[in-house]
């Protein structure tokens, strides 16, 4: 089978309703709900795959940053993949998310993030599995914290910029994600089951700490947090003083673990309410899953904004990219299959080439960007995924990439 070919940029004028249409095929859309598609869809980039001259599917690209320690580096965020009832398995989302991989690292994207329905269907792209992330369920009366002092104010789809901007400023760590235009937190605010309460204590009474939830039953829960923003731990705590105040009506409330924060820490017998809810519909516990993916797709520039102090290691990699099977020969951007040399140190850098006195590392671009992200160290990527050296050399940059646990810390 050939590459397919009739790739378009996605124009509302003209692919609205196919993609309307498309959405609610795969069940991302009900009825009523179009608005926040729109809004969605204006906050990045859409290719198009057409039959019989209508789209019938979709990639959507959104821009963003990804905090490297304490570097940003321009990200391409894959926001939506999709096919219709009468496209599937012609290998159009395949291909239309390489061309959209592909033009978006044309145009500055260093690396790209995507979150994906099942391991394994992106890796043929060179996306390689993120980290772990805990889901706290909990009963809001357990919380080890105060009640809260203040009384926060409600937020509104009318303040969809402040919650943005908020969103944007909030405190950020390693391997965290913003996804930059507007549109994107604002699509969100559509959300007619949703709601938002925050504080005004930055500059000019700007929104400095907020929490925005999302549930089916407003009387007894549960809660879904879908985000919290805040710039400072003493304001985290007082977003968890909010839901401590839910505690005579809520009976759970779940929420993605923030990082560098144990929440099993901040609750009264974890573990004893676990087992005395079980399989209730308010049932506590943890849970976790690996549910986003990474790949480099400048190694040049990545490695370019990687400083790993006292680090001195210089080796060989032989790289290996399958993106490039899903790309049309006129595509600019080819991948990263390649032979190059590394530096990783204080300023680290990859040039083409190979020198024959170093070390060689052979990987697929998914575990490099793997290690290099610090979600598993190399030794363990030896065994589970596609990366292989001298055990000297793994021994070095498990060392080298000791990095804290990435995390997203933004739904995409």
């Amino acid at each position: 089978m050939s590459l397919p070919t009739n790739f378009h940029n996605y124009d509302p004028s003209k692919h609205k309703e196919a993609i309307h249409r498309l959405y609610k095929e795969v069940g991302w859309l009900a009825e009523g709900e179009e608005k926040a598609t729109d809004i969605f869809l204006s906050a990045g980039r859409g290719w198009v795959s057409e039959v019989d001259d209508q789209a019938e599917a979709i990639a959507h690209t959104t821009v963003g940053t990804l905090r490297y320690l304490e570097t940003d580096l321009q990200a391409s965020c894959v926001t939506s993949v999709a096919t219709s009832r009468i496209a599937r398995k012609q290998r159009l989302a395949t291909h239309l998310t390489a061309h959209a991989v592909s033009q978006d690292a044309i145009n500055g994207a260093l690396v790209s993030l995507l979150g994906f329905f099942e391991q394994g269907f992106y890796d043929q792209l060179g996306f390689g599995t993120g980290g772990y992330e805990h889901f706290v369920a909990f009963d809001p009366a357990k919380l080890l914290v105060d009640s809260p002092a203040r009384t926060p104010k409600r937020l509104e789809k009318a303040d969809g910029e402040k919650i943005h901007q908020c969103r944007l400023n909030r405190l950020r760590g390693h391997g965290s994600l913003s996804i930059l235009p507007k549109e994107f937190t604002l699509s969100m605010l559509e959300e007619k089951k949703g709601f938002g309460l925050g504080f005004f204590d930055g500059p000019d009474n700007s929104l400095s700490h907020h929490i925005w939830f999302w549930t089916k039953n407003v009387e007894r829960g549960p809660y879904s947090v879908w985000w919290t923003a805040y710039q400072t731990y003493d304001q985290f705590m007082e977003l968890l003083s909010v839901l401590k105040s839910f505690e005579e009506q809520v009976f759970l409330i779940r929420m993605d673990e923030p990082q560098g924060i144990q929440l099993q820490d901040l609750l009264k017998q974890p573990l004893k309410e676990r087992h005395v809810s079980l399989k209730s519909n308010f049932e506590s516990g943890i849970r976790s899953v690996a549910y986003w993916q990474i790949r480099i797709c400048d190694l040049e520039g990545c490695l370019k904004r990687t400083h790993l102090d006292d680090m001195d290691v210089d080796f060989n990699l032989v790289l290996k990219d399958p993106i490039d099977k899903y790309l049309k020969e006129e595509n600019k951007w080819q991948g990263l299959s390649g032979n190059y040399r590394i530096h990783l140190g204080p300023e680290s850098f990859a040039n083409v080439g190979q020198d024959s006195s170093l070390p060689t590392l052979h990987a697929s671009i998914g575990a490099f960007s793997r290690m290099w992200l610090g979600v598993r160290p190399a030794s363990g990527l030896a065994f589970t995924d596609e990366l292989s050296g001298p055990s000297e050399l793994l021994y070095k940059l498990d060392r080298a990439f000791r990095l804290p646990d990435p995390k997203p810390d933004w739904d995409f």
